[in-house]
């Protein structure tokens, strides 16, 4: 056997929290104890933990429902993409362009909207989306399912269903390059980090993409009125920005009736102005379809050349949003909108544009607005405001969606998720993103108060994120669609070679601007992977209370519990009452049960391990909402609860649903073993044959298995009548004596950030006169 074939054959430096086959070794120093033994238990022993419909799936749309996402993505997707017409040009060319640098360039700009857009994102990378959501950090979190490249938070490492190949369904290469990913700490931490800046980058490239379209919009207003004053211009777009995000919380489905026209019209404008500019002006640009005048145009003007892409790539930046936003929508339904409508209408586009300009050179100023045919230039004007203050939509929503993406994963606190849809589960709103994006637009509008110094500053993120997809998307080939690394090596190449080229002339213009994206990037992509750091070192923390239940209590002599000798055996008081013991997702015993039964040698008469278990779905049916099992200990019992993101579960009233869900359990167990024992005693009788019979064996223990359970209820009704304790915990942490400087500065920023953010936990909507807090120390 390979060692790739060996799930937990890595192991982090101080416990291994996750592997392929779901089986945790944990080694940690529990505070005041000696170091715990190394143990091994599956978080599926329980029936109750994990089902398949507890996994997130990708949502599959057939029909009118597809047909109505194509068209809500037209809205919200395209925007972006879709108004690039109104700058590409004014930001390529610095004065008017000869008829043959025109050509040129307008071959660059059809070429690379069929090779980035259309092959690369439409017809590939759209296949590596993780059940159903896209951008680059899903990627990640797919390549993550196939590769043991990354460690879970145990609680909710039952919510990831792991997918990787044994190595014998591999090549020799794409084995040999797995272990070596696997195996290598740099690798697995280049890997986190390109996800974590591809998140980084898509965020802060979505503070200047409003910006730059509204503003780009409003300045045509200088075209019909060339008095207007940089102060109004300024002021107009800052109106603007602020109605498109107070309209977000209606979600995407509502903000698409009225965005989704407003593209498709904006389009059929350009595809139309196209139409009949190639029709009255120059109609031999058609002939820039040849790439070779590309590449002539590049040879021919070198480095001046080379540095022009920086203004040409403006025609795909949004490429990154769409992947990004492809949870909210489909693959089907994206690809449908692209190739049938939105990709016709842009080259028609730019060639009308080209056909124009090249009568009419000064005109690569403004080109849509000087390009519109006599009379429409009002109509032109609404329209594309309009469709600039959509364009914005494509990034709003993208920044939900991978806000929602690294939040699920532990790289960011939690913050209120409101999803807006109860068909399409993807589609979600983040308050206070929103508003702090809103504030961020605004103010770089204000401060890049023209289109060409915020297109200085846009692109260098857009293309460093491309480059990251071409990547990752590489590594799915390899590892999750198990193509060889060799058919595999030719394809990265050329679409990385084109990455590069456009990456390299973006990087031009950091001095002019993009310095700013770049280092918000590299601020949020920081505070992502000190959030995960943290989180990880309190994984391990807490690794050493992590065990089942047997590993702190035991049972001795008349049903009597008491500490297990690794915890000086001391007998457990029972404390009379109904204890609900609250746990984030559940795996095994309760971090708060074992914190509360060792500090208090003391457990409540009976005991409920309540686990939370969130789903992807609007709402579970109340039949299907609760799974309850007994526990090895007497009197306790594991409730998990399976809720959607428009459920309710915390209610004043939970400890009567609690109780009444424990007791219908137990009188459906006991109705079983009755059912059971009259089928053995029936059986018994048939074979009966001396005096001492079976039957009568069968029929003590049918007494005595029905006086076991009516025992049991009594003690729960005794139990819940006499007092409801709701268990929480309060953990604190605080840094190790003698850490490094540089470690304790990281773990200080964590603990700061963490004791500012609210947790789910924290907040629990419980009666509070009921309410029991366990406050619990871990050093990191």
């Amino acid at each position: 056997m390979s060692r790739s074939d060996t799930q937990s054959t890595r192991a982090p430096r101080r416990g291994s929290i996750s592997n392929d086959d779901g089986i945790y070794n944990i080694r940690s120093r529990s505070r005041g104890h000696s170091r715990a033994p190394s143990r091994e238990f599956k978080p599926d022993d329980d029936p109750g933990l994990r089902k398949e419909g507890d996994y997130r799936h990708a949502q599959v749309f057939k029909g009118k429902m597809l047909m109505w996402l194509a068209y809500q993505s037209v809205g919200v997707i395209y925007g972006d993409i879709g108004t690039s017409p109104l700058y590409v040009y004014s930001s390529t060319f610095t004065s008017a362009p000869s008829r043959e640098d025109l050509i040129g360039v307008l071959s660059i700009i059809l070429w690379s909207l069929t090779l980035m857009v259309t092959v690369k994102y439409i017809l590939i990378i759209l296949r590596a989306d993780n059940d159903g959501e896209g951008g680059t950090f899903s990627t990640y979190a797919l390549l993550s399912r196939y590769m043991n490249i990354t460690n879970r938070d145990p609680r909710e490492a039952s919510l990831v269903k792991m997918r990787r190949h044994a190595s014998g369904d591999l090549e020799q290469a794409g084995r040999a390059i797995r272990s070596g990913i696997e195996n290598h700490k740099f690798f697995r931490g280049l890997l986190k980090v390109v996800g974590v800046l591809a998140v980084s980058m898509v965020l802060s490239d979505g503070v200047l993409t409003p910006a730059q379209s509204v503003l780009g919009a409003v300045q045509g207003a200088e075209v019909v009125n060339p008095n207007l004053s940089k102060g109004t211009i300024i002021g107009i777009t800052d109106a603007i920005l602020v109605m498109l995000f107070m309209i977000q919380p209606l979600g995407i489905t509502k903000i698409s009736y009225a965005f989704s026209p407003i593209i498709i019209i904006w389009l059929a404008f350009n595809a139309v102005f196209g139409i009949y500019n190639l029709v009255n002006y120059d109609a031999g640009v058609f002939k820039a379809f040849n790439p070779g005048y590309a590449f002539e145009y590049l040879m021919r003007h070198g480095e001046k050349g080379w540095r022009s892409l920086g203004g040409v790539l403006l025609a795909f930046t949004g490429v990154e949003a769409l992947f990004a936003d492809l949870g909210a929508f489909s693959r089907r339904a994206v690809q449908l909108s692209w190739l049938c409508y939105t990709y016709p209408c842009l080259l028609l586009a730019y060639i009308g544009q080209a056909a124009y300009i090249s009568v009419h050179p000064d005109a690569y100023s403004n080109p849509f607005f000087n390009a519109a045919p006599p009379g429409t230039i009002y109509p032109a004007l609404i329209i594309a405001i309009l469709a600039a203050i959509v364009a914005s939509q494509a990034i709003i929503t993208a920044t939900f969606q991978l806000l929602h993406q690294v939040m699920k994963l532990s790289y960011f606190p939690q913050l209120k998720v409101v999803h807006t849809s109860k068909i399409f589960h993807g589609q979600l709103y983040i308050p206070l993103a929103n508003w702090l994006l809103m504030i961020g637009t605004i103010l770089i509008a204000s401060i890049y108060n023209n289109t060409t110094s915020l297109g200085n500053a846009y692109g260098v993120c857009v293309m460093f994120v491309t480059f990251f997809d071409t990547c990752m998307v590489s590594l799915t080939a390899m590892f999750v669609w198990r193509y060889s690394p060799y058919l595999v090596i030719l394809p990265w190449l050329t679409i990385a070679c084109l990455d590069g080229t456009f990456l390299s002339s973006a990087l031009t213009k950091v001095p002019d601007g993009a310095w700013f994206t770049i280092t918000l990037a590299i601020i949020l992509g920081s505070i992502f992977l000190l959030w995960r750091f943290g989180k990880e070192q309190q994984w391990f923390a807490e690794a050493a209370d992590r065990f089942p239940t047997s590993h702190f209590v035991q049972i001795g002599q008349d049903n009597q519990l008491s500490l297990t000798k690794r915890y000086e055996g001391d007998t457990l008081s029972c404390i009379k009452g109904f204890g609900i013991f609250f746990d984030k997702a559940g795996e095994t015993t309760p971090i708060i049960f074992s914190q509360f039964a060792l500090k208090l040698t003391a457990v409540p008469e009976v005991m409920v391990f309540f686990h939370l278990r969130p789903l992807e779905v609007p709402s579970v049916a109340p039949a299907e909402r609760h799974t309850i099992s007994r526990l090895a200990i007497p009197n306790c019992y594991r409730l998990v609860v399976r809720y959607g993101f428009n459920d309710n579960v915390i209610s004043q009233d939970l400890a009567s649903v609690v109780y009444d869900q424990i007791r219908s359990y137990l009188l459906t167990e006991q109705a079983k073993d009755e059912d059971a024992r009259e089928d053995a005693m029936t059986t018994a009788t048939e074979n009966k044959t001396n005096d001492n019979s079976p039957a009568d064996d069968a029929t003590n223990e049918e007494k005595t298995g029905g006086e076991s359970y009516n025992a049991e209820l009594a003690r729960l009704d005794a139990a819940f009548a006499h007092k409801v304790m709701y268990i929480s915990g309060k953990e604190q942490m605080k840094i190790k004596p003698k850490t490094n400087f540089f470690r304790k500065t990281l773990l200080w920023a964590f603990l700061w950030i963490r004791d500012n953010t609210r947790t789910k936990m924290a907040n629990l909507n419980v009666p509070a006169d009921r309410s029991i807090e366990v406050g619990f120390l871990k050093e990191i």
